[in-house]
């Protein structure tokens, strides 16, 4: 059938002394870095939501896209199967592996539970047929528990158990959706799973909600066989003032509290991070070191903004920082890097959104170049080994093994007349070594 993009060619790689805007310059997916393909490495998602259910509003103004499958309207069985065929002849024209959607931005509006069911299934049909026919692959599921209006309160810290009651059915329901499809990860997104004013919230109760909600998805997870990963996306705050799951730092502790830290990993997003006050990279060296790294959204947010603007990554610096950490720490298992962008207002055309995800695209492609080029190159790893070359031996060694008490290293120091001596961070030196691999 006819589509949106049918004027659009092939997306391909051309490279660096092409001038055509509708060509990789970087990003080859065959090509091999540090023993991997580029795309073996990048695992490189479209989201729906953003791409083809976002009709281009903001709070002061309705939708300016003009889409033949009308987002923002109310979604009939027709109109999603419409929306499916143009969101393949996307990816396949885009030449990306891998796409992420939320079941409401898929599926014909439904009122009831049952409706519910029945539509879900219905369009998980239509998507597994354009799967198999296309190779495009689903990367993640998850539920939209924070839209409708039953969610004004949260989803699973809801305090009516009839909206949680609502909330299991979604997750139910898209999880198995999700297992069907041969998704890699399910994610929870915590979009409402929070407060606007603690005068009207019992926190504790709250908490022990999501924390019991979880296991039960892990639980669910288990039983139908799904072998993919459960993640957590942490976002600090917008909508709600506060957010359970605000950074990974936090959510590794509600994992810990609830005995799920085995179960669960992150789903990072490079927008969420700047918003809790952390680095992107900082975010994705604290997953890595706490052993719950999973998957990343990847766009960016505006400095001049307080909220979650989701526009596509342009800084090459920070996206080669946080491919090098995301390296060190091995590298995406089941994860990959999901476009959670989208074009501003007044790209309206068909072709914006292949300039977006071009340049997204090759951006991350020069920031892998970069984060192999430190790593083969040493230096910067060999700075922070020699850094901390104090803990391989001696004292140091004893303290961390567990064998020096807090009076043997203060013993340690007076009897040895310790008398340490500074030496320099070099961080200016350091970030050299970025801007120069980049």
């Amino acid at each position: 059938m006819p589509t949106y993009f049918d004027s659009i060619p092939p997306i391909k790689h051309e490279g660096t002394a092409s001038n055509n805007p509708l060509a990789f310059k970087y990003y080859d997916p065959r090509k091999v870095v540090l023993g991997k393909t580029m795309a073996e490495h990048l695992r490189i998602a479209v989201c729906y939501w953003h791409t083809f259910a976002w009709p281009g509003n903001d709070i002061f103004g309705a939708g300016t896209f003009d889409r033949p499958w009308k987002p923002g309207t109310p979604m009939t069985q027709a109109m999603a199967e419409d929306r499916a065929a143009n969101a393949f002849a996307f990816f396949e024209r885009l030449g990306t592996p891998f796409y992420c959607f939320h079941d409401v931005d898929a599926m014909a509006d439904a009122l009831t539970p049952s409706a519910y069911k029945a539509s879900l299934a219905r369009i998980a049909d239509v998507l597994a047929a354009h799967q198999e026919r296309s190779g495009v692959k689903l990367l993640w599921g998850t539920a939209n528990l924070f839209s409708h209006p039953r969610y004004m309160a949260g989803g699973a810290t809801n305090p009516d158990p009839e909206v949680v009651a609502w909330a299991s059915l979604q997750v139910r329901e898209m999880l198995e959706t999700t297992h069907k499809l041969g998704g890699s990860n399910y994610v929870l997104w915590g979009g409402r799973e929070g407060y606007d004013t603690i005068l009207n919230t019992n926190l504790k109760q709250e908490l022990d909600q999501l924390g019991r909600f979880l296991n039960m998805v892990v639980e669910h997870k288990h039983k139908i066989g799904f072998g993919g990963t459960i993640l957590i996306e942490p976002k600090p705050h917008e909508p709600t003032k506060h957010q359970y799951d605000r950074d990974t730092a936090t959510v590794f502790g509600f994992l810990k509290n609830y005995g799920l830290e085995n179960e669960v990993k992150v789903n990072i997003e490079a927008n969420h991070a700047t918003l809790a006050g952390n680095s992107f990279e900082h975010e994705i060296a604290t997953a890595v070191a706490l052993g719950i790294m999973g998957s990343i959204d990847i766009n960016r947010g505006d400095a001049q903004n307080g909220w979650d603007t989701d526009q596509f990554p342009n800084n090459v610096m920070e996206i080669t920082q946080a491919i090098y950490e995301l390296l060190r720490g091995g590298g995406f298992t089941t994860g990959g890097f999901n476009f959670d962008s989208k074009v501003r207002r007044q790209s309206i055309d068909a072709e914006d959104l292949f300039y977006a995800h071009v340049g997204g695209i090759d951006v991350l492609a020069r920031g892998l170049l970069g984060a192999a080029k430190l790593i083969e190159g040493g230096e910067l790893q060999g700075f922070v080994d020699q850094r901390y070359a104090g803990w391989k031996s001696g004292m140091g060694e004893k303290m961390l093994a567990g064998s020096a008490s807090l009076a043997d290293m203060a013993d340690y120091a007076v009897n040895n007349d310790v008398m340490p001596v500074r030496k320099s961070g070099r961080q200016e030196y350091l970030e050299n070594l970025v801007t120069n691999a980049c």
